[in-house]
């Protein structure tokens, strides 16, 4: 039998052996053709008709950009984008900008310059009516010789992301890198009360900076790590406040997205040597949460 004819029988049996955990109300984003069982990260165009991903195959050996585009309300099979899968690097976070001219995402392919750098730096890259332009470093006052990932980006061009922070024992903290006469500046960090002595990583910022979702490994939450939501005031962020089920559950939920009234993310069951991780999705008011402040 040819590999080719296995694969559907593949998929339908990954999605199956996600424990009953990750098998609830909030539902799998188009199961076997989007989430196999080794996806994550999720971004829609603004008006909804064109997809981005990673597939990951469950672990972290290769990461490529997947896409694919809606026609008469079904999607279409997915292609690797034709920016990403070339040359061994990695890709990941693919992120549209709220206006939908360009996506921002992390590779480690060669920086112009640094040809000594090896983590993940943040690129841009347009999307116009003729398709994808070619991709472009953001320069290397965002980006340093640490990976910085997880990028999400704001109407007025500020991108908040993800990167160690070394004075608070390495772990994973939230950045804010403003667009300055057409250069990003050197990252601020979010401070307290959203960075913590634990994991705090992909970031989504609302499109007018108005709040932000992302995950922390807070041991108070459901799982590994959850999803929260913080709002911004004029004395600056507001105190995280969890997200509730079905959302958030004993699993890891990473990669928020927010389009057209729905939390988009990943969920991740660690299963042996590998990872089921797929996209899932749920209705969604972030202003239920800033009532409830």
């Amino acid at each position: 039998m040819k590999i080719r004819s296995l694969l559907p029988a593949l998929f339908a049996s990954m999605l199956c052996t996600v424990p009953a955990l990750a098998q609830d109300s909030a539902p799998i984003f188009e199961p076997g053709l989007v989430s196999d069982g080794g996806v994550f990260g999720l971004t829609l165009s603004p008006d909804g008709m064109h997809a981005l991903w990673v597939r990951s195959g469950g672990k972290r050996d290769v990461l490529t950009i997947m896409e694919a585009g809606k026609v008469d309300g079904k999607w279409q099979a997915p292609a690797v984008a034709p920016f990403s899968g070339q040359g061994g690097w990695k890709d990941i976070d693919p992120v549209f900008a709220p206006d939908g001219k360009s996506v921002v995402f992390q590779s480690t392919r060669p920086v112009p310059g640094k040809p000594e750098r090896k983590g993940f730096d943040i690129w841009s890259i347009a999307l116009g009516p003729a398709g994808w332009g070619p991709p472009a470093h953001l320069g290397n006052d965002i980006n340093t010789d640490e990976s910085e990932s997880s990028a999400s980006v704001a109407s007025n061009g500020s991108i908040y992301f993800m990167k160690a922070n070394d004075k608070a024992g390495a772990q994973s903290d939230l950045w804010v890198s403003r667009l300055q006469n057409g250069a990003y500046q050197a990252p601020e960090n979010l401070g307290a009360p959203i960075n913590t002595k634990e994991r705090e990583s992909n970031p989504y910022i609302a499109p007018d900076e108005s709040y932000l979702i992302y995950f922390s490994s807070d041991p108070r939450g459901l799982g590994d790590v959850d999803l929260y939501i913080s709002f911004r005031g004029k004395d600056g962020w507001g105190t995280p406040r969890h997200i509730d089920a079905p959302i958030n559950s004993a699993a890891a939920e990473f990669t928020p997205w927010v389009h057209a009234g729905r939390l988009y993310f990943t969920r991740q069951v660690k299963q042996g040597e590998r990872m089921i991780e797929n996209i899932h999705s749920y209705p969604f008011d972030p202003l239920k949460y800033k009532k409830e402040g």
